[in-house]
């Protein structure tokens, strides 16, 4: 079996992605996402984090590529995975916010999805964790490109235990079927783990290359943990679910080594959105960064992002361009030299920076929206012009403890704000008199955007937006 995998295969070239070295290889590329939910940029001991370590990313980072200017496309679980999965702005789509249990729209049939794509070429594809585009079957991750299917349809706070709200019974999916009930939270990080570690070993035993979507439910709130991290840390529960998560990353790293195929896999460990501040000893942290999730603030979009892949990414690598979890599905399909989707994307390619061969930045602005289709900002990775709009805030009352959320406070943005990211990332200073010259360029990719998408804070339609995908 392990041959005629090989023979499939054997015409297949990637480009391999150190600065020094332009060999090819003729092994199809086997490709790990590791997507956490509301971690933030301090989450982890080379970021900073205090009371617990996390040692097995502190290891991907040194001996992979960081990305310090990268970003989730929105700042909320369901657009942001959206766009991750489609290399799509959420709102091209559609997509919005962070569908509820039962919810009538979804990702649509005419979206190809990552999964999609590399399926195509002979991938296996797996997701274990969280999914969040829709939790009706025709939405479900196994009718579009996934083989195998186990968790969570939407967030794990979305339960009858939730301490604001009302939801119905928390479903756990294996496949198309629910197989439970409202699960014990503290066995999710194991049992997403040993369903990856399992995957991982059963297609590199046929030798068939694997796309595997390792997406957990922590750190969001409510936090569980199991008896084996339970109380380590010196930062509390939250340290605890942290310490857990590091493990998982070295359970699937460890089984790459022993399967013999470290060197033929790209793995990137990145976040769906930034931390949930308002519950205070349960919530991660931004590093510093303005407000958090919910927000187009740097704390609610700007998220941790790692690349490793041994022997062809330079080990100890920080890129500071501007990027987005939108770019991932162009990255991994050109690595795997498999078909772009048919419908227009926004994602770009980011294997020249893999490769150390871009003399400019490839992704020259990203256009920040949020809510259904506003347009609340738009950077080109050193400034960010912020158009006037109304959000939420962490930074104007007491958080939350223990699993009890903080209120959260209303702020206005009433005139457009720029700020000067390369000195002031957490965006206090507004210089917006001082770079007229940079408000105006940006206003033109503004422009630009709104013609394309539309926007809601401006009244303007749009010319390319596309259906979500409904219960008939």
């Amino acid at each position: 079996m392990k041959l005629n995998w090989l023979v499939a295969f054997g015409g297949v070239a990637l480009t391999a992605c150190a600065s020094d070295d332009h060999k090819v290889t003729d092994k199809p590329l086997n490709i790990v996402l590791i997507n956490l939910d509301d971690a933030g940029n301090g989450d982890f001991s080379f970021k900073g984090a205090i009371g617990y370590e996390t040692p097995n990313i502190d290891r991907l980072a040194a001996e992979g590529m960081s990305m310090t200017n990268f970003y989730a496309v929105q700042p909320i679980s369901g657009a942001s995975r959206a766009g991750l999965m489609t290399g799509c702005y959420p709102n091209r789509i559609g997509f919005a916010y962070a569908p509820n249990p039962n919810a009538k729209t979804g990702i649509s049939d005419k979206e190809e999805t990552i999964a999609e794509l590399l399926k195509e070429k002979g991938y296996g594809t797996a997701i274990f964790g969280k999914w969040h585009l829709g939790d009706a079957r025709k939405f479900l991750p196994l009718q579009h490109g996934f083989d195998e299917y186990y968790g969570l349809p939407y967030s794990n706070d979305m339960w009858p235990y939730h301490p604001q709200y009302e939801f119905p019974d928390l479903p756990l999916i294996e496949g198309n079927e629910v197989i439970g009930y409202n699960t014990d939270q503290t066995q999710l990080t194991t049992e997403y783990t040993t369903h990856a570690v399992d995957f991982i070993r059963r297609k590199t035993e046929v030798g068939q290359p694997f796309f595997l979507y390792l997406a957990h439910s922590m750190p969001h709130v409510p936090l569980a943990v199991s008896d084996k991290f339970k109380g380590k840390s010196k930062q509390g529960l939250y340290g605890d679910v942290m310490m857990e998560l590091d493990w998982s990353v070295g359970e699937v790293m460890k089984t790459l080594r022993e399967q013999g195929v470290e060197e033929n896999t790209l793995v990137v460990l990145t976040s769906d959105n930034g931390p949930w501040a308002n519950y205070g000893n349960h919530a991660g942290s931004s590093g510093g960064l303005r407000e958090a999730k919910a927000t187009t603030f740097n704390g609610g979009m700007r998220v941790p992002c790692i690349f490793y892949w041994k022997g062809k990414i330079e080990p100890g690598r920080v890129c500071n361009d501007l990027m987005s979890n939108i770019d991932l599905l162009p990255t991994f399909v050109e690595l795997a030299d498999a078909k772009m989707p048919k419908l227009p994307i926004d994602g770009l390619s980011m294997v020249p920076v893999l490769n150390g061969e871009n003399k400019e930045p490839i992704r020259k602005s990203l256009c920040i929206y949020y809510h259904k289709n506003s347009l609340e900002a738009v950077t080109d990775g050193m400034y960010k012009l912020i158009f006037p709009h109304k959000y939420v805030s962490y930074e104007t009352q007491e958080p939350g403890n223990n699993g009890q959320p903080g209120e959260l406070g209303s702020r206005e943005v009433k005139e457009c704000e720029l700020y000067d990211l390369r000195r002031d990332p957490g965006e206090r200073v507004n210089v917006i008199e001082l770079y007229p010259e940079v408000v105006k360029r940006l206003k033109s990719i503004a422009d630009d955007c709104r013609e394309d998408l539309g926007d809601d804070l401006t009244g303007k339609i749009g010319k390319n937006r596309r259906e979500p995908g409904r219960i008939d």
